[in-house]
């Protein structure tokens, strides 16, 4: 494992927490001087990030397995957020597996929080994965997009947030040199494939995605094609409703981070997700397949 490095700390960029004596994360169900507070983050090297809070538990036990740490007899993986259903928290060893929700809102909340109590830890060269699914553009569904740049539904590369009555532009950035190594983590026998491209970073999943089959829809197809053919020229590969959020909040508290996506369809043939269950679920253990090659080289455990 890494050693410590005062340079790589998470540093939350906020002075106004040092006059804080508890710092309370109400959507965590926990606070800055609960019992074992440092234990659980200080010696955090990886968060993993996913909408689901179902999907948690099993992506806790697969690192867990994978990279063969040790669980005490009795002593299953338990939910740290516990006291609270907004969000659920697991850790297996270095790692930190939390659901995020939809979008841009909820993921901001819980990052805000999560990367607080990763501040206070003083924990050490954090690596943060958003592991979730998206809408390809022109890619075989079941294809692994890692975020080069994150974009808005304007096609603009910053979040645009409304502050003290003001909208402020925040910049957002993910770390390239993660995805080119995420990218060399491509085996020979897998059966798919895994590649950069940009990220739109929508709003919402109807409207804000192009999509004709939400309750309200003020456009054709003709228009919807235009967009998604301006996009892809531009060099977007899929769209999801998070990414802006990670390269924002990520980069401001010096964290490496990386957006790791298999797509469930290719929108430029339809707008629903119509692939079966079981296929739905094999896709969606791609992106933490990849994830955890990754680990493991950190880590120097042998793939």
């Amino acid at each position: 494992m890494g050693d410590y490095d005062e340079e790589k700390r998470v540093k939350a960029p906020n002075k106004n927490l040092s006059s804080l004596d508890v710092d309370i994360f109400h959507h965590l169900g926990i606070n800055s001087k609960c019992k074992h507070f440092n234990n659980i983050f200080s010696d955090i090297k990886f968060v993993c990030m996913g909408g689901s809070h179902k999907r948690m538990g099993y992506l806790a036990q697969y690192v867990a397995d994978e990279l063969k740490i040790d669980i005490p007899a009795g002593c299953a993986l338990t939910n740290i957020s516990h006291q609270t259903d907004r969000y659920v928290m697991f850790k297996a060893g270095p790692v930190l597996c939390v659901n995020h929700g939809i979008g841009v809102n909820s993921t901001m909340v819980v990052l805000h929080e999560v990367i607080k109590a990763l501040h206070y830890s003083q924990a050490s060269d954090v690596h943060v994965f958003r592991v979730g699914t998206s809408g390809g553009l022109g890619l075989e569904p079941g294809t692994v997009v890692l975020t080069s740049e994150a974009l808005d539904g304007c096609l603009r590369n910053f979040l645009e947030v409304p502050i003290l009555g003001e909208m402020v532009k925040k910049p957002s950035k993910l770390d390239g040199q993660l995805n080119n190594k995420l990218l060399q983590c491509a085996l020979k026998d897998d059966d798919f494939q895994i590649i950069l491209g940009k990220t739109i970073c929508a709003w919402d999943f109807y409207e804000g995605q192009g999509r004709l089959d939400g309750a309200v829809c003020e456009y054709d197809e003709e228009k919807k094609m235009n967009f998604l053919k301006k996009a892809y020229d531009f060099g977007v590969r899929n769209l999801e409703m998070e990414a802006l959020a990670f390269g924002y909040l990520c980069s401001q508290a010096n964290i490496s981070s990386a957006v790791v996506c298999c797509t469930y369809l290719d929108r430029f043939k339809g707008d629903q997700v119509t692939a079966s269950h079981e296929t739905l679920a094999k896709w969606q253990d791609r992106p933490i397949r990849v994830v955890v090659r990754y680990m493991k080289q950190y880590l120097n455990i042998r793939v």
